[in-house]
């Protein structure tokens, strides 16, 4: 036997069964390039250059990790489809006198075809494409473009050895099947039918109930904090929910149409019902992954991009003016109007160097603690609280008292309070009590619950609900919180001076004013009259945007590179669970054009297969999305996102765009499904 025998056998195998192997070969292709480019890209001195480049590269290295691992799973899937299309024909070969060594050496070299002909494919295409990747980066990133193609061959070499580890792997795992079966199963495996899943019924209400936890959790969350803790608990749920529920579903699905005689005993409907009937629980399977795996891609694409879109109302909710200062402070008595207006001068002699005219400017003083809010009284000790009270994350807020001379200056109000009343308003939760009592310390009436208040830069930083609360004196209203420590020995109350104001001057100087402002009052702390100030910073809202175009952009960014994966690999397993429930539905359909059945019936028969089920991952991805809103809409405030209008249209807009192209691919696949089963009849 020549030594070219078996490349030629398996060369011609994978020609003979170019409608499975090409499909399978361009998506493994696909995946090479994909990993190649995004490795390349967290390994780019042009991506480390860039303002946040570090962040960016962090989640480029992340996406490596999931490509690699999505890889592993989903070829290792839909290698199946090609095993089970191809265990006919190795029955046969066996049969003929082929022993499973010839067989396994004509699947090696189908492997070292496919995969390397893919890895090689990645890899020139991924060098090719990856300048395309890096300039729309900069571009998302806002920074000037460099035209400079390099390549990574670390980043290669990388790729080649990952998947020719996952091919290996695959390779090896084919062979078992393949020792595993006898010639006899292996030249009956596309007739084996498969049983129906046992206890139906109790697997479907199970999977419904799995579901419904799921959906409760997601709509009752009721902070950031909350929603970071139940979120991956949910999407578990949602996945093995949907699985479940999907191939429970389908059995009882098909006996219910099977029971309705008329609709059932109808030339449109018999063959496609039967047929669904006979694979049950595989057609389950598959339809549930093409669901999750819309899922997935609607929440990426609609978080990120909503990110993405929403980043400038983030930076403007996270750094509400232009200069954000703030002083802590050693004592309460640090904080009387002599002290604070010593700092004030020094800030506003800092900005007349720099010309900057202060406008919109926040100037006030501020006492904060964290504590657990339960029916109107303020827990600050940690260890009077029990474990079970601290996952109740819904009670937990960071309260921050103001005076009530700084607020009616700040917001040209004439407010006047009694002793023992407070103004209160919060932020991602509402407080409906009309008192709150500080345990251990003073009590307060509500007086009237704010409707607005001045942005928060640190409030919009908080992952847990905050509470302002507008007291008559720090000194003689938090008596009861000065002076107390909290387990690590620190001071529990948190004592600031806030000064943030807008400069009417060019971005780079704003920053050099931050620095500047930063700088002068960190002198003054080491000096020998530190007005009280414990510790300073400054921020700029100038200086921190590249760092938000980079957190945003990069997210923004790897979200369309992992949702183009995700959509290749639902596109694959529609065209491959199409295809070979065409072959296995071309002896019934010859059968039926046999006894008279035209091609315009065959139509209206897949048609009728195709819509009873194509669209039920979609439709139920579109319902996974409507519930996952409110906690997906939890973790976008801990951007600082809170433009729920702008989430909820980037949504909508995400999900019409995928049943488009979901659509485009059910034609195409229907097409394909349609040109197997007609075509033993063909003239």
């Amino acid at each position: 036997m020549s030594a070219g025998f078996y490349p030629k056998l398996a060369l011609s195998g994978i020609k003979k069964n170019s409608r499975l192997y090409t499909p399978y070969i361009l998506t493994c292709t696909g995946m090479v390039l994909m990993y190649y480019i995004i490795s390349a890209l967290s390994m780019s001195p042009t991506v480390a250059a860039l303002r946040g480049g570090d962040t960016i590269m962090s989640f480029l290295q992340f996406g490596c990790g999931v490509i690699a691992v999505f890889s592993l799973i989903f070829l290792f899937y839909t290698n199946s489809f090609l095993s089970r299309r191809r265990k006919k024909e190795f029955g046969l070969y066996n049969i003929l006198g082929m022993g499973k060594l010839n067989i396994a050496r004509i699947l090696f070299w189908e492997t070292v075809i496919s995969g390397g002909g893919s890895i090689i494919a990645g890899g020139i295409l991924g060098i090719a494409l990856s300048k395309f990747a890096e300039l729309a980066l900069i571009n998302i990133m806002h920074e000037d473009i460099n035209f400079t193609l390099s390549v990574s061959w670390r980043s290669l070499l990388n790729a080649a050895g990952l998947y020719c580890i996952i091919f290996l792997l695959i390779f090896l795992n084919t062979l078992r099947h393949i020792h595993a079966s006898k010639p006899i199963e292996l030249l009956h495996s596309e007739n084996t039918g498969e049983k129906p899943p046992k206890a139906n019924w109790i697997v479907g209400i199970l999977g419904a109930v799995i579901l419904g936890m799921a959906y409760y959790i997601a709509v009752t969350i009721g902070n950031p904090l909350e929603a970071l803790v139940w979120f991956f608990i949910a999407v578990i749920m949602v996945i093995i929910g949907t699985y479940m529920l999907f191939i429970a579903g389908s059995v009882l699905f098909c006996r219910i149409l099977q029971k309705r005689r008329r609709y059932y005993y109808n030339p449109r409907h018999f063959v496609s019902v039967s047929s669904m009937v006979y694979r049950m629980k595989r057609n389950g399977a598959g339809l549930a992954s093409i669901c999750i795996l819309a899922t997935m891609v609607l929440v990426m694409i609609s978080a990120t991009a909503s990110l993405y879109f929403g980043e400038e109302d983030a930076l403007k909710s996270r750094y509400p003016m232009d200069i954000n200062f703030e002083a802590q402070m050693e004592s309460i008595e640090a904080m009387d109007e002599a002290n604070i207006e010593s700092m004030r001068k020094e800030a506003e002699s800092i900005c007349s160097d720099y010309g900057a005219i202060q406008q919109n400017l926040h100037d006030y003083r501020r006492a904060s603690v964290a504590g657990m809010i339960k029916e109107g009284i303020l827990e600050t000790d940690v260890s009077v609280v029990n474990e079970f009270e601290l996952m109740s994350f819904n009670n937990v807020y960071q309260v921050y008292f103001i005076p009530l001379s700084d607020y009616n200056r700040m917001m040209n109000e004439n407010e006047t309070l009694d002793d023992g009343q407070v103004l209160i308003y919060t932020i991602r939760r509402d407080y409906d009590e009309n008192f709150l009592n500080i345990s251990g310390g003073n009590s307060f009436t509500v007086k009237r619950h704010l409707d607005s208040f001045i942005g928060s830069g640190s409030a919009a930083m908080n992952i847990i609900p905050s509470m302002f609360v507008i007291v008559n004196n720090l000194q003689t209203d938090l008596e009861g919180l000065i002076g107390r420590t909290a387990p690590n020995g620190n001071d529990m109350l948190n004592l600031s001076w806030i000064y943030e104001f807008d400069t009417q001057i060019e971005p780079e100087q704003q920053t050099l004013l931050n620095n500047e402002i930063h700088e002068r009052f960190r002198q003054i702390q080491k000096s020998e009259d530190t007005l009280g100030i414990r510790y300073s910073y400054s921020e700029s809202l100038a200086e921190n945007r590249s760092s938000f175009y980079a957190t945003f952009g990069g997210l923004f960014f790897l979200g369309i590179l992992l949702s183009i994966v995700f959509i290749f690999a639902a596109v694959l397993i529609i065209y491959y669970k199409q295809v070979s429930e065409g072959y296995e539905d071309e002896s019934r359909f010859e059968i039926m054009q046999k006894v008279g059945m035209t091609r315009k019936e065959i139509r209206k028969s897949i048609n009728s297969q195709l819509l009873t089920v194509f669209f039920m991952p979609l439709i139920t991805a579109g319902i996974h999305l409507c519930f996952a809103f409110p906690i997906i809409q939890k973790l976008l405030m801990m951007f600082s996102l809170n433009n729920t209008a702008l989430f909820a249209w980037t949504t909508v807009i995400s999900f019409a765009l995928f049943a488009v192209l979901y659509t485009i691919v059910y034609k195409i696949t229907s097409n394909a499904y349609f040109t197997i089963v007609s075509g033993a009849k063909e003239e």
